[in-house]
């Protein structure tokens, strides 16, 4: 799967690996991706979303139904 938000659309960052002897190699920073599920009043069921850590705390915030109509203005399926 790949590392992004479904609702911040956070995605990963690419730098370079710096070693002792300053030689540069290509890395990437991925955001903390964790899947959590929601429970969604308005359909009676579930819902499995792939969130960043800062996507979990916007959830908190404003709440699992707002969340999810933000993510399905995006166009995500979910």
């Amino acid at each position: 799967m790949s590392a992004h938000c479904m609702l911040t659309g956070a995605r990963p960052g690419f730098g370079n690996r710096i070693s002792h002897s300053h030689r540069r190699t290509s890395r990437r920073f991925d955001p903390n991706i964790q899947t959590k599920r929601y429970w969604l009043p308005s359909e009676n069921r579930h819902v499995r979303l792939r969130l960043s850590t800062k996507g979990i705390r916007t959830v908190d915030s404003i709440g699992v139904e707002a969340a999810v109509a933000r993510i399905r203005a995006r166009g995500v399926r979910i």
